[in-house]
């Protein structure tokens, strides 16, 4: 019989994973396969790896764990769980049920079907009721911003759960870049994909751990992960601006000559150096950043450390 393995990153989950088993368990039994849990204990502060070596020793032996010695975010955790999961098929989703178990069977069938040649089935959301509109918003933008900047296609509202198959799987784990953007890699490694809709649904208990700010810092990995565009722009600046100021001191140097009265431009000057001084700051940033991203790569340093599993 067929393995399907279930990859559940956790963070501070300790209310959400009683509920998300028993939920999981019930609809398990739609699906004619052998069904093993991966969970990854993302260096949890609360309950939550006592919990998850519970039910390790209650399932006999289907329910494994990974428990990192801190904290190293969700990119981490699910490319752990990928690598720990043995499956034949391999599910990505959340603990919260925000990622509704009750598609599971839906996504087994479509994979299964002999007239189908898909190689992963993938979740979006088509709304997003509940969340704060400011977040809502800056989340579409997010999409249209890179699916405009890179060749990468994002899918607005993608999540991470997914059903795919052990090819797909394999080559999303052997991409071992440190930066990791799921969503972006996903989509690199190609593959067929069959997306199936649905409306956002609320956490079963417990609070988000990703703040705006944590969504926002994810937003520009995603981008500096997946284009430089942002490279050329600011070079497309600077030679504008290089233009623009030539324009200036010709102006300038015309009036003077004419009028005789170098000091009445002081405004204008002030104004032009600001200006020019922002445009170097922001192209310097953005070079800092792709920088920095190639000084956290050639570190290879471990993506995440297990400090207990099961």
């Amino acid at each position: 019989m067929e393995l399907l393995s279930i990859v559940v990153p956790c963070f501070n989950e300790e209310a959400t994973i009683p509920i998300f088993y028993e939920t999981v368990e019930k609809i398990k039994k739609q699906i004619p396969a052998e069904v093993e849990y991966c969970f990854i204990d993302d260096g949890s502060r609360d309950r939550t790896l006592p919990i998850l070596r519970e039910l390790n020793k209650k399932s006999g032996g289907y329910v494994h764990y990974r428990s990192f010695s801190r904290n190293f975010g969700k990119e981490a955790a699910l490319y752990a769980g990928l690598k720990m999961a043995k499956g034949d098929y391999i599910v990505t989703m959340d603990v919260d049920l925000q990622d509704p178990p009750s598609l599971l069977p839906e996504m087994w069938k479509i994979l299964h079907d002999p007239e189908s040649d898909y190689d992963c089935v993938a979740t979006r959301r088509t709304t997003r009721k509940g969340e704060p509109p400011i977040r809502s918003f800056f989340a579409r933008l997010f999409y249209r911003l890179i699916n405009e900047l890179s060749d990468t296609e994002i899918v607005d509202g993608a999540r991470d759960y997914r059903m795919m198959t052990r090819q797909m799987v394999d080559a999303v784990i052997h991409d071992s870049e440190y930066n990791r953007f799921s969503k972006g890699i996903f989509s690199w490694v190609g593959f067929h994909t069959k997306w199936l809709a649905y409306e956002n649904v609320e956490r079963s208990a417990g609070e988000t751990k990703l703040s705006f700010w944590k969504l926002f810092k994810y937003s520009i990995e995603g981008i500096l992960a997946y284009t430089t565009v942002p490279l050329y722009l600011s070079s497309i600046m600077g030679i504008i601006m290089c233009g623009v100021s030539f324009l200036a001191l010709m102006f300038i140097l015309i009036r003077a000559m004419i009028y005789g009265d170098p000091v009445a431009g002081w405004p204008s000057l002030v104004c032009i150096i600001t200006l020019l001084g922002g445009l170097v700051l922001l192209a310097l940033g953005i070079m800092g950043l792709y920088i920095a991203k190639i000084y956290l790569e050639t570190k290879k340093r471990q993506i995440f450390i297990v400090r207990e599993e099961a």
